[in-house]
């Protein structure tokens, strides 16, 4: 009876313990549930960044995950069923990856009854996922040399190949391995040489700096194609931002700028391949933009920066023919207002600009001339009485109000802000090109500055390739181990568009 009591002590205790374990999962999950619904529904004030949601869920996801495998440890039924569920739901690994076979035959193999051979009916396969860390290998070149008996003076060999860094030891491969992890995993080269270290690669951050130079003056034929090509293009966008750079004359950093230009014409269904190219240059001035678009012709999508406006040239002959404002920053605008205070113009506002931009989500995929059609037929009369009542309510209000502020930067835009309705080629707003600045910041946050004006310029040029092979679903790491290869055997510059990485986006490994 005894015994009996204390099992049955034993069996509630278990079960107090996986009931306090899944109240604990719970309100992991009901936390993890808020995050969520904080990100896709609350307002914007209270959305978490991107990077620090991630963040945030790793750790709950693994606050989940810990509380779930100590509760399989204390109950074999529990664990069975999970370990069910997982495998019926994991997928199928990539077949491409190598496998590995470890067969597991029993050590015996007679009968355990009347010691008979037992022959194989069948078996059981199990596959997982396995990683060797990023493993370095030495490539050793053997060149014989091939000599002839008769006669004293002939001497053959195949000749050295053409090395990147001429008598280092990397090869295309690794410098476009230190060339993703600097500029699209964002890992500054001091980092990846603490790495290198600890497998005993024992290379010295300046080394590896040299070789990202190296490697930029090697690229810089295929940056600067890729940027006329864009410039060809009949309609860009263009935008800016800042990049600290150490100026050690004065101890300290001062201000650069990051100024890009993009393309990417999938919203209307066009054909030529999306692209980004970034330029450093020590300011922001017109002077500066008028050099990067090197007298560009089309039709040129920006935020509002005045020194854009300089640039315009209705008649195509110096600049851009026409201008396009981007109505995301005048949303932003009146949703500054409308979220610190009782604001019923900039909430009106708001939802005005939100009609439009429902259409726009609606028509994003079709043809320019559809998109017209759509804009023409149903934005342009909304945008129409926008107009109209903006100047209204502008007119209404103290001139220095920051509602009217709001206002009058949409009214001074008005021209750029609705070239959208004639031409469907045109997206509403910039928001493209804010996308390609977002590497940029992620990049400038873990490096912190650049080392000096050539620095910024490097990172600019091999950041237009990578964040190009990115917008064209192109392995990075491929594509700059191809193209440095290449170049370093002789590619001929009549062929350097085919360098592009939307062309060798059908080279890379299945």
């Amino acid at each position: 009876m005894m015994a009996e009591r204390d099992a049955l002590a034993v069996e509630r205790d278990a079960v107090i313990a996986e009931r306090d374990a899944l109240a604990v999962r719970a309100e992991r999950l009901e936390h993890l549930l808020r995050t969520l619904r904080r990100l896709h529904y609350g307002a914007k004030s209270e959305r978490l960044p991107e990077a620090q949601l991630q963040l945030g869920l790793e750790d709950t996801e693994a606050a989940i995950a810990k509380v779930e495998a100590e509760a399989e440890r204390t109950d074999p039924a529990l664990r069975q069923e999970r370990a069910a569920r997982r495998r019926a739901g994991r997928g199928k690994l990539p077949a491409h990856l190598p496998r590995i076979e470890v067969d597991l035959a029993p050590e015996a193999t007679t009968c355990p009854c009347c010691q008979a051979a037992m022959v194989v009916i069948g078996e059981d396969r199990a596959e997982r996922l396995d990683v060797i860390p990023a493993q370095f290998r030495v490539l050793v070149t053997r060149r014989p040399k091939l000599a002839c008996r008769a006669c004293s003076a002939v001497v053959v060999q195949s000749p050295a190949p053409a090395r990147l860094i001429a008598g280092g030891i990397p090869t295309e491969a690794t410098v476009a391995h230190v060339l993703v992890a600097r500029y699209a995993d964002h890992l500054p080269l001091y980092r990846q040489a603490q790495i290198w270290t600890r497998q005993g690669v024992v290379i010295d951050r300046s080394t590896l700096a040299a070789w990202v130079g190296t490697a930029a003056a090697e690229l810089a034929p295929v940056v600067a194609r890729l940027k006329q090509i864009m410039l060809a293009s009949a309609r860009i966008f263009a935008d800016e931002t800042t990049v600290p750079v150490l100026d050690p004359g004065r101890g300290r950093t001062r201000t650069g700028y990051f100024w890009a230009i993009a393309r990417d014409d999938r919203p209307w269904g066009g054909t030529d391949p999306p692209a980004v190219v970034y330029t450093y240059a020590p300011g922001r001035g017109h002077a500066h933009g008028r050099a990067l678009l090197g007298g560009y012709r089309g039709i040129l999508q920006v935020d509002g920066y005045a020194g854009y406006k300089k640039l315009a040239d209705p008649t195509g002959r110096t600049g851009p023919s026409a201008l396009a404002f981007c109505w995301s920053h005048v949303r932003r605008g009146f949703y500054d207002l409308a979220k610190t205070r009782a604001a019923p113009i900039a909430t009106e506002a708001l939802e005005r600009i939100t009609a439009l931009y429902r259409i726009e989500a609606e028509i994003r995929g079709l043809s320019a001339a559809e998109r017209h059609v759509h804009r023409q037929h149903r934005s342009a009369s909304l945008v129409a009485d926008l107009g109209v009542w903006l100047k209204a309510q502008h007119a209404k209000l103290f001139a220095r109000g920051p509602t009217a502020e709001a206002i009058g930067y949409a009214l001074n835009h008005w021209d750029g802000l609705v070239r959208f309705l004639d031409d469907g080629r045109i997206e509403i707003d910039s928001n493209t090109i804010e996308r390609s600045m977002r590497p940029v910041a992620l990049s400038r946050k873990n490096a912190l500055f650049a080392g000096s004006d050539d620095g910024a310029e490097n990172w600019a040029a091999v950041a237009s390739l990578i964040e190009t092979c990115k917008l064209n679903a192109v392995d990075p790491q491929h594509y700059l181990a191809q193209t440095l290869t290449r170049l370093v055997n002789g590619w001929q510059n009549s062929r350097i568009d085919n360098l592009m990485p939307w062309v060798q986006a059908d080279q890379q490994p299945a």
